[in-house]
């Protein structure tokens, strides 16, 4: 009796465990197994995988419709295509430091936080690396030092947040009155000029045409869009930025991870310090004033929910390059900077706005009244 109960055992196991059922025709699995047919496509087009898509296409069409406007107000220059493509070098890198602090600052919002302090590490490092002791050690010494600092500050940020149990909103709002106040310190209130060449050489020197600030933004996007999308930190930035507690349960130390973010938007910081340094051929304790909210405006045009959760380089990188030839564009028109931050305020609003009623609500509605017409 217990001999065939001990044998007839594993018959019923197989029975148990039968194999999962393939993915339905159309969806995205089984298309990647069969090839991208036109209903596997349609059906990731429309489904959550294709919403960064429709958003970074959608962004493209607002930098499209700006560069119409431009032709319409200023027809006598984008009449050229020669300044045409100078001015789109000159817009880039014009938003290169901002950029690169904005791949940072997206990190963090996704994963749930906000960083207030941004231009205030800007500031302390670009004023730490251009002190006549440091300038001393050559470019190297000086790039260290703005990348050592930034660093440094970006990870007392995640301590304070992360073993602190400080509010982010809290924490960075102190790190930016303190920073601001030590760069001012160490400056003694004044302007530090930059008298490497190297460094200086940054902002004029180009590698086949392309600027080296614009080298270095396109470096820091792919970097960080690898960072997101192909590693085990990029999903566990999204779990962390979604559910903390889910996290802290599927095996997250959602304290270090913290750490991590704040200390990579400080490293951000720290590049952005050298990249403005050689715009300006100096620092000074006021430099990247209000980058912070640059800094988030862009990542929110470029779709990062401010809960965190949600977010795209490739978009902030967008939404950096928009604001950018907003301001652009109202320099050419001689428009106040005002009016530029009213246009940019409604802009920020409208993305909230698209956040809330996305393009598949939007699909949907459009589905229903086909098919209430036809009925």
């Amino acid at each position: 009796m217990s001999e065939r109960t001990e044998t007839a055992a594993p018959a019923t196991v197989p029975a148990q465990s039968a194999p999962v059922s393939p993915a339905p025709t159309g969806s995205v699995d089984s298309g990647a197994r069969k090839g991208p047919g036109p209903v596997s496509w349609l059906s990731w087009w429309r489904g959550e995988a294709g919403e960064s898509a429709r958003r970074n296409l959608a962004l493209i069409g607002v930098l499209v419709v700006l560069i119409v406007i431009g032709m319409i107000t200023r027809p006598d220059l984008y009449g050229d295509l020669g300044w045409v493509g100078g001015n789109m070098m000159t817009i880039l890198k014009l938003a290169s430091a901002v950029g690169v602090v904005t791949v940072g600052m997206t990190f963090v919002i996704i994963g749930g936080g906000i960083d207030l302090s941004v231009g205030a590490i800007i500031a302390l490092a670009g004023v730490w690396s251009t002190t006549v002791a440091t300038q001393q050690f050559g470019a190297g010494g000086m790039i260290f030092t703005a990348v050592v600092v930034g660093t440094c500050v970006g990870l007392v940020n995640g301590l304070l947040i992360s073993y602190g149990r400080l509010v982010p909103f809290i924490a960075t709002l102190a790190m930016l009155v303190a920073a601001r106040g030590l760069a001012a310190e160490i400056s003694d209130k004044q302007t530090q000029v930059s008298t490497n060449q190297t460094i200086n050489g940054i902002a004029s020197e180009s590698v086949l045409g392309i600027p080296v600030l614009v080298i270095i933004l396109v470096a820091v996007v792919a970097a960080g869009w690898v960072l997101l999308n192909r590693t085990t930190f990029g999903r566990r930035t999204v779990a962390v930025g979604g559910n903390p507690e889910a996290a802290r349960l599927a095996g997250i130390n959602v304290r270090v991870h913290t750490v991590l973010l704040y200390t990579l938007s400080g490293l951000c910081c720290g590049i952005g310090a050298v990249m403005l340094t050689a715009q300006a051929n100096s620092a000074q304790a006021a430099m990247a004033n209000l980058y912070e909210l640059d800094a988030i405006a862009a990542a929110i045009i470029g779709g990062t929910l401010l809960s965190g959760g949600r977010g795209s380089v490739v978009g902030a990188l967008l939404g950096v390059v928009i604001f950018a030839t907003i301001t652009n564009l109202f320099a050419l028109n001689d428009l106040s900077p005002e009016a530029q931050n009213m246009v940019k305020g409604g802009i920020i609003v409208a993305a909230v706005l698209v956040q809330q009623f996305r393009f598949k609500s939007l699909t949907q509605f459009f589905a229903r009244n086909r098919l209430s017409s036809t009925s």
